[in-house]
């Protein structure tokens, strides 16, 4: 589904945040991608979306080459993409029912083809109840679940999240990442950027770590070397 290739990304001023990145993400997968702040994965995650565009590399997206989309068919190119933020984005002059509705009215579905996804949106995300308030009146958990809602609402193949448990307590998190889980099960794949490593853990998916912009190295795991270190630093201990 995604496939980055030896892909830099340099911004004014001479700051790399991507320095020759290789990576990919198959069809199907629900794949993390974790790393410090200033790593480079909300920079991944906006050349995806063609937000910006690499200085150097490709960015091949289910079949895709971002490079050959002229900026007029960007918009095309975006409604096959979900998109989660942990701001969430919403408008607070509208309804949630309209939030969520929005990408579609800009596709130009019939309203009430589009009435129907936009409920079944939200009843995937558990907030049909709530489709008249104003995002203002809810919780940032609900409103987090709008924005998933929004970005689901198309129906993608492809849904990437930005932090989405960012601003959210450890239950609200879990509770988020599970519906994440729920989409992938009906085969969406999902990249999602996140710091949060105990609750990566409990999902059990691929995790990409990046460290200043180029995938994070690993050391591997050497039992021989292990019980050295373990021995010397026993002895050090002895003869303090």
């Amino acid at each position: 589904m995604i496939r980055i290739e030896e892909v830099t990304k340099r911004y004014p001023g001479g700051h790399d945040a991507l320095k020759g990145l290789s990576l990919h993400v198959e069809k199907g997968e629900m794949v993390f991608v974790t790393g410090h702040s200033g790593a480079g994965k909300s920079t991944l995650l906006r050349l995806i979306a063609l937000i910006d565009r690499p200085t150097g590399g490709q960015v091949i997206v289910d079949g895709q080459n971002t490079r050959r989309i002229t900026r007029r068919k960007i918009p095309a190119y975006r409604r096959q993409i979900g998109m989660v933020f942990q701001d969430h984005k919403l408008l607070y002059d509208r309804p949630v029912f309209d939030n969520v509705a929005l990408p579609l009215i800009i596709a130009g579905l019939d309203h009430r083809e589009a009435g129907r996804k936009v409920r079944a949106a939200l009843d995937q995300v558990s907030l049909l109840h709530k489709e008249k308030q104003s995002p203002e009146t809810l919780s940032s958990g609900e409103q987090q679940r709008v924005g998933i809602a929004r970005a689901i609402v198309s129906r993608p193949k492809l849904l990437i999240a930005d932090e989405p448990t960012g601003n959210l307590d450890p239950d609200l998190s879990l509770e988020v990442m599970r519906i994440f889980r729920r989409f992938n099960e009906v085969g969406v794949t999902l990249l999602i950027a996140s710091h949060d490593i105990a609750l990566i853990d409990q999902l059990g998916c691929r995790r990409i770590a990046l460290a200043d912009g180029a995938l994070e190295v690993q050391r591997e795991e050497d039992p021989v070397a292990e019980y050295v270190e373990r021995l010397e630093a026993e002895q050090e201990r002895e003869r303090w």
